[in-house]
């Protein structure tokens, strides 16, 4: 595991010293900064944050991803020459990336509540709640962009597959659901939506955050369907050991293509 370790050291450093990256947490820094001063509640704040976060950070973590896999081919190529099996190689990579997408999002949205304080009860348990989420989807998308780019030789068709993955699951996925509820108004759907919402990590970190806020009005109709039929206790549970298996296969997708690659 000392391989391992000495590549997670290496990609914190080298992703933590990415304008990029400084930029990532300064926006979030800065947007919560403004929501603070012309919001005031902690609570309204975290409320307009959940679209920002379900948005952005997908977004950033399978581009910045899968750009930056690509700037690093040669890096891994030097390195698989190196007596480290391909497993441990993988592990150090994404891990050094998905921690540093990871603390700069954490970092951006917790200084500013550090500084203004919850001002609620139970505000800390909701940003704690969005904390995880946004952890977990940048998990999910730097796995996603580690499959992507082993999968892909050429880097524009290996870029465009990042945009239009993240398009389906942020933005097209829900006008698709729409689509079919209007179509089939009359038929029970409420399974079939919490089905289609199992399918979308996206959907599942926003049914997450708002069943914690406890606007079902803001759900769209996954979410209203989701809380209606499990409740908010065991819909969370079901939404987030959901997210985690979303986790879990991107990284075993891209472990795999990693591992069959011939670089």
């Amino acid at each position: 595991m000392n391989g391992a370790v000495k590549v997670i050291r290496y990609e914190l450093q080298d992703v933590l010293r990415s304008r990029w990256m400084l930029a990532y947490a300064l926006f979030f820094l800065g947007f919560c900064e403004l929501l603070f001063r012309t919001q005031g509640s902690g609570t309204r704040v975290l409320l307009s944050l959940v679209n920002v976060v379900l948005l952005l950070v997908p977004l950033v973590a399978i581009v910045f991803g899968t750009v930056y896999l690509y700037g690093s081919r040669a890096f891994i190529e030097l390195l698989l020459a190196q007596p480290m099996s391909r497993g441990r190689l993988f592990a150090g990579l994404y891990t050094g990336l998905a921690a540093s997408l990871a603390g700069a999002f954490l970092l951006g949205v917790g200084i500013p509540f550090a500084l203004h304080g919850a001002g609620e009860p139970g505000v800390y348990g909701t940003l704690l709640v969005l904390a995880l989420c946004g952890t977990l989807l940048t998990f999910v998308f730097t796995g996603l962009a580690f499959w992507i780019a082993t999968h892909f030789e050429d880097r524009l068709r290996g870029f465009g597959a990042a945009i239009l993955l993240w398009l389906a699951f942020a933005i097209v996925y829900d006008g698709v659901v729409l689509v079919i509820a209007a179509v089939f108004a009359d038929y029970p759907l409420e399974r079939a939506m919490i089905t289609l919402m199992l399918l979308n990590p996206v959907d599942l970190a926003r049914v997450l955050m708002l069943l914690r806020l406890d606007v079902a009005a803001l759900m769209g109709y996954t979410g209203a369907a989701f809380e209606r039929f499990f409740g908010s206790a065991a819909g969370a549970a079901l939404a987030l050991s959901a997210l985690l298996a979303w986790w879990a296969a991107p990284v075993a997708l891209g472990l795999r293509a990693f591992r069959r690659k011939d670089f």
